[in-house]
């Protein structure tokens, strides 16, 4: 996964309204639940379909951490998938996504002005459009450097030209050498 989706999976995350099984008897139970067979769980995290069992039946107590951060990771991807829709849809049509970041913003601007890429910490709320392109894509598998490209978008319209209010030059905006990036809807 890119940063971007990184971003979107921890903001998702923010939003359970209930926490997901947190003992390896239970997240194993739910993932069989969620994917039908202790091959397809064993699949999934890279251990044997008797190893699955094992752990499903309580006959190990505890994973390989390697493997404990693979079923946990799965448990949390698959966790309240309707409390994440719900939350991404109110995004996309009336609240926006607020994005804070530290990377290096580029700019292509009009000759006669700096276009050297530079370090900037922002916190910028973008309007809902932005949120559904950038859910949109995610959807569609779109790589990291697109979601970036539309987060980039939403700069230039809000931040640097402020809505059409100044630097109606600059015809693209860049982002770069992610520091850091969090999401918040």
């Amino acid at each position: 996964m890119g940063e971007i989706e990184d971003a979107i999976e921890r903001a998702d995350r923010e939003s359970f309204t209930r926490q997901p099984p947190k003992t390896l008897k239970g997240q194993i139970g739910y993932l069989i639940r969620q994917l039908g067979s202790a091959k397809a769980v064993a699949q999934q995290i890279g251990v044997t379909a008797d190893s699955v069992n094992r752990y499903r039946r309580g006959a190990r107590k505890h994973a390989r951490p390697d493997v404990a951060a693979k079923i946990d990771n799965a448990v949390r991807q698959r966790w309240q998938p309707q409390v994440r829709k719900r939350r991404q849809q109110q995004a996309a049509s009336t609240g926006g996504i607020t994005v804070e970041t530290r990377a290096r913003f580029g700019y292509t601007a009009p000759v006669g002005t700096t276009d050297d890429g530079r370090f900037r910490r922002l916190t910028v709320h973008l309007p809902p459009e932005y949120a559904q392109r950038l859910f949109d894509a995610r959807e569609a598998g779109a790589s990291d450097q697109h979601m970036r490209g539309i987060i980039a978008d939403g700069f230039r319209e809000i931040y640097f030209q402020d809505g059409g209010a100044r630097a109606m030059g600059l015809s693209e905006v860049v982002l770069t050498d992610i520091d850091y990036l969090d999401l918040d809807y």
